[in-house]
């Protein structure tokens, strides 16, 4: 009896090495992706997901949709991610908590050395789009008045009626910010609303101009607009992955990976793959793949 007992405890302790084994090599073997509750950085994201698959024998889990900036930042740091899409004026502002910097290559080399320093996460290279704020127009009245830049909207802006979301006004990237820099007098108080309704409020006429985000897909839904910030106001905001560095020294092959997207994404290609998710009901999964295809990034 003792035999056959000590015959069980010997097979019992190998399954269980078998299996500690195997886990351990299942968990080295896998990468999590995250995303933000976003069109654009949930695209970004299956982006990364979809040509890690492709090019390497990793298991990627895509964990899309997980929230906003913190939370995946967060998340990162802790292990729970191992890669996500992030932006340099974001790292800057609200990680690091660092002033406003309108050098695009400076704020790069800062969240770079930064990230790598404070919190081991490595920057990629970035895609190439920048995702910064905008200021933003109905088309038809910017070629009628030959309204280019934000400058030239300073002549007009006393008849104009200015709206946007609530954050703009309380950033310093944002509205008292902006009018100062460009000597902008817009017709009455701004108005202050909800994101989701300050493109309608456009087309409706209620408002006349209002903020937005380079790359949005809805500036081409509602035929808006963008306006060359002659001034260099607004920040850089360039997208880029970032990886643990412990993800990065089990598996170096990915930081060349990841870099193979290096200035292949600009705002206007990021503008059409927002806008087919929002307006024409593609999956962000098919719109990254088309975009992947398309680049020769995959078969």
């Amino acid at each position: 009896m003792k035999t056959i007992k000590r015959a069980l405890m010997i097979l019992l302790t190998a399954v269980i090495t078998f299996t500690a084994a195997g886990c351990t090599g299942a968990s080295d073997k896998k990468i999590v992706v995250g995303s933000k509750n976003y069109t654009e950085n949930m695209v970004l994201g299956s982006i990364i997901s979809q040509l890690i698959e492709e090019k390497t024998d990793l298991r990627v889990e895509y964990k899309e949709n997980l929230g906003g900036t913190m939370v995946c930042y967060e998340a990162l740091k802790n292990g729970q991610l191992d890669i996500y899409p992030e932006y340099t004026g974001t790292a800057l502002t609200a990680q690091l908590k660092m002033d406003v910097i309108n050098d695009a290559d400076k704020v790069y080399d800062i969240v770079k050395e930064e990230f790598d320093r404070q919190f081991n996460i490595k920057w990629m290279k970035p895609f190439g789009l920048n995702n910064t704020y905008a200021v933003a127009l109905p088309n038809d009245f910017a070629e009628k008045n030959g309204i280019v830049t934000v400058s030239d909207l300073v002549p007009f802006a006393g008849e104009l009626v200015f709206g946007a979301e609530h954050e703009f006004f309380d950033r310093q990237d944002g509205y008292d910010g902006m009018v100062e820099a460009y000597g902008l007098e817009f017709s009455g108080d701004p108005v202050k609303m909800d994101i989701a309704m300050k493109y309608q409020a456009t087309a409706q006429g209620r408002i006349h101009v209002t903020d937005a985000f380079s790359t949005d897909g809805q500036l081409i839904t509602y035929d808006l607009k963008v306006l060359e910030d002659d001034k260099n106001f607004f920040p850089p905001y360039y997208a880029a992955p970032i990886i643990r560095k412990e993800t990065l020294e089990k598996h170096p092959e990915l930081e060349s990976i990841l870099n193979e997207l290096s200035g292949r994404i600009d705002d206007q290609t990021m503008q059409q793959m927002n806008y087919k998710v929002e307006s024409e009901g593609m999956s962000t999964r098919e719109a990254a793949r088309e975009f992947l295809k398309s680049e020769g990034l995959i078969d």
